[in-house]
């Protein structure tokens, strides 16, 4: 559609361009000549009203606007969501409608071992990492992954859901489903493999549908934020939720919409980020929950873990040690499980070699994972990033097994994210 000022423009130059013109003519044509003057000029103050109506009218989209696909927020931050980084979008905005964000990542991965499993290329988890600023201070967070499971068959689910209130720097309030603030690892990478150095994540962290002895995902409160205290640089976490299952076959590990029992686990973490030393983290958490398996038992169960990390441009550094203690109530036994991994990385331009040695021991009688037992081993591996959005890595393991012969293999994968 034309611009009315442009036509108004353009008819007054005709108009006083046409007068002297009209002028010069004979006498005898003049009366037809100011009839046709009068005409222009009654034109004239329609379209200069028109004009003056459209500038007072609001601006009207002539479509409705979408959610916006832009640059994903910056997901590799501990805490229960990760900082988010959002651009604006004026259009949403200015709609009336929350500015919405998605990331994708995924990986391609080959395996092949002396086990009696053949080898086999797999596509890995596929996640939608999706978040939505509502206002200054509120937000919502999601993460959809779709994977295959060891039956080839391919579902979704819905990891992370969180409504967040975020007033300060100091207090940081989640509610929905999260990963539990258990070390480090759990908060620091979510679900993608392009995120980690290696192929996978440390035994210790595995989540719970793959064997996992942790509690990774839980669904309720989670609170965040910083204590005062200089250049220590102290940080919070205290979270409370339904806890996991205690490890029926009939049941989903985690407690998405009821609980099993009225008991609900806790967590509290402190850990420390000095101003001094940029990249260094030092924690300690703890988290209880009351545990009621099919065999009738009453069992408290309480996580112990602490850490020390440094991640940094030179070179990457993480430690982390986990106890897991249950607690039998009828005889008072306990039963420990230790677990610990150590992993070392030093990039050389676009080449990362990498080295991590884990370990889990879990005792033969114990009432929960004994199907785990004892597991430790090497892994070392090369990753080669093409961009900054995707990488190759190649990485050998050896899996020493309670009872077992050990296993040796290879795995290589292509991540990236989009």
């Amino acid at each position: 559609m034309k611009d009315p000022a442009n036509v108004l423009r353009i008819l007054l130059i005709l108009m006083f361009g046409f007068v002297p013109i009209v002028s010069a003519q004979p006498p005898a044509g003049a009366a037809d000549d100011h009839q046709l003057i009068e005409q222009l000029l009654d034109r004239v103050k329609d379209l200069e009203a028109e004009v003056k109506r459209l500038r007072g009218a609001p601006d009207t989209p002539a479509v409705e606007p979408k959610a916006t696909v832009a640059a994903a927020p910056d997901v590799s931050s501990p805490g229960a969501g990760g900082a988010m980084h959002e651009p604006s979008t004026d259009a949403a905005h200015d709609a009336g409608i929350p500015n919405m964000q998605f990331r994708g990542f995924s990986d391609i991965d080959y395996r092949v071992s002396d086990h009696d499993q053949p080898s086999t290329f797999s596509f890995g988890q596929f996640t939608l990492f999706i978040t939505s600023r509502l206002s200054d201070q509120f937000s919502v967070l999601g993460e959809v992954v779709i994977e295959a499971d060891g039956t080839n068959a391919v579902g979704v689910d819905l990891e992370r859901l969180l409504f967040r209130y975020t007033p300060n720097d100091y207090f940081n309030l989640s509610v929905g489903r999260y990963h539990t603030g258990i070390g480090y690892y759990s908060t620091a990478f979510h679900h993608s493999a392009w995120m980690q150095t290696t192929t996978g994540r440390p035994l210790l962290f595995e989540f719970e549908d793959g064997g996992g002895i942790l509690p990774i995902h839980n669904v309720g409160l989670s609170a965040t934020g910083r204590i005062p205290s200089g250049a220590f640089g102290l940080h919070y976490i205290a979270e409370i939720g339904n806890g996991r299952t205690s490890r029926s076959p009939l049941l989903v590990t985690v407690q998405n919409k009821q609980d099993e029992n009225n008991g609900k686990s806790v967590n509290f973490g402190v850990l420390s980020r000095p101003k001094a030393m940029p990249g260094f983290e030092a924690g300690v958490s703890i988290y209880h929950d009351r545990l009621y398996p099919d065999s009738g038992l009453n069992i408290v169960q309480n996580i112990f873990s602490a850490h020390a990390i440094y991640e940094g441009s030179r070179f990457e550094f993480l430690n982390e040690v986990v106890v897991l203690r249950h607690t039998v109530d009828s005889t008072h036994r306990d039963f420990t499980i230790p677990a610990y991994y150590s992993q070392i990385s030093k990039p050389f331009g676009k080449v990362r070699p990498y080295l991590r040695y884990e370990y889990i021991n879990v005792p033969r009688d114990a009432p929960f994972f004994a199907d785990v037992g004892l597991r430790h081993g090497p892994i070392a591996g090369i990753r080669y990033d093409f961009s900054e959005f995707a990488a190759y890595k190649l990485e050998y393991f050896r899996l020493n097994q309670r009872d077992l012969p050990a296993i040796n293999g290879l795995r290589t994968q292509v991540s990236f994210t989009f």
